[in-house]
This record gives structure tokens, sequence and C-alpha cells, in this order.
């Protein structure tokens, strides 16, 4: 077995185990993205506590201890779900921080879905967009300036920090779609 074998299985289990990250991006200068940064530690906590749940069920059902039986005898097949759950809430966690939930482009705004994001993704051009407000914890974009048409997404998947962010850039992307009357 040579090195490059080694480093092929290597990456094969790695991506296996492991989500992959973002695609990389023709021209990364031109958009602004968002990541679901804010619910990854959700998932972070969730996953460490299924995981040490299903140790502790492990060794609980393994060791003596000096006792005459382990205090679990017999079950220790229920620590091996809690340890699967607990990685697929960690690769979710991964997920969340990793890939984008909004994208700013110089076209419009990418808003990518929880699940099926490939599939259900929506793409809002500016040029759709009347009016954009960041307040609340959403973003709302009016089609219409009579805001009965548009679409809102919540913020809360996006760090607190970010938001600030997000709202000086799409307000600067609305006052250059502005004309100024001068």
């Amino acid at each position: 077995m040579t090195i490059h074998d080694d480093s092929s299985i290597r990456e094969k289990i790695r991506s296996a185990l492991l989500p992959s990250g973002p695609k990389s991006i023709a021209e990364p200068e031109k958009e602004l993205r968002f990541t679901r940064a804010g619910q990854a530690p959700l998932f972070y906590i969730i996953a460490a506590l299924t995981v040490a749940a299903g140790i502790g069920l492990l060794i609980l059902s393994t060791q003596k201890w000096g006792m005459d039986a382990p205090p679990l005898q017999n079950w220790w097949w229920l620590g091996i779900p809690d340890l699967l759950i607990g990685f697929w809430f960690f690769r979710l966690g991964m997920r969340c921080s990793q890939h984008a939930y909004l994208i700013l482009t110089p076209l419009g705004i990418e808003i990518f879905p929880f699940f099926n994001a490939q599939k259900n993704l929506q793409v809002i051009y500016w040029t759709q967009i009347a009016e954009a407000e960041v307040k609340d914890g959403k973003l709302v974009l009016h089609f219409s300036e009579q805001k009965n048409s548009g679409v809102v997404a919540s913020l809360h998947p996006i760090p607190p920090q970010q938001r600030e962010l997000l709202k000086r850039a799409v307000d600067g992307r609305m006052e250059q779609r502005q004309p100024i009357n001068s």
C-alpha cells in the first residue's frame, strides 16, 4: 500500500463522515454570504448531550465498579443509537456553520431553505424589489409600492452581530437603486 492509497482512503472516509464545505465561487468579492451560524450552537449542544448520554449508558452497562453486576447490564446497545444521533446533530451543526442561508449578489438575494436547498432555492432579483426592510429579526422584501406582496425571511438563523451588516448591505443596495432628486 502506498502513501497515495492511504490519503485517498482517508479522503473517502472524511467525505463519508463530514459534510462537504461550500463550493468555491468564481468571484467571491461580489457577494455577501450569511450562514445559519446562529442555529449551529443548538445542534452542537444537542450533539454533545446525546453523545454524553450514549457514553454514560455504555459505561453503566459494561463497568462493574466492584459491584456484583453493572447497573444496566445487557443494556449497552442503547448507547449506540445515542452516539449515532449525536453524530447526526454534529453534522447538522457543521452544515449550518458552513452553508449559506442568504446570499446578496449583484443580481439579487438568494434565500436557501433548511432542507432541499438546491431544489427549493429562491432568487429574488433587485429589479423585483420595490422596498426592502430589515427589522424585528426579519428581512421583508416588498414587490410593490403598496406593500401588498413580497417575501418575509426570518433572520434568527443569522448571528445577531451579522444582522446589522445585512441591514447596512440591503439599505446600501436599495439606495443605489433610488434616483437622486436634487
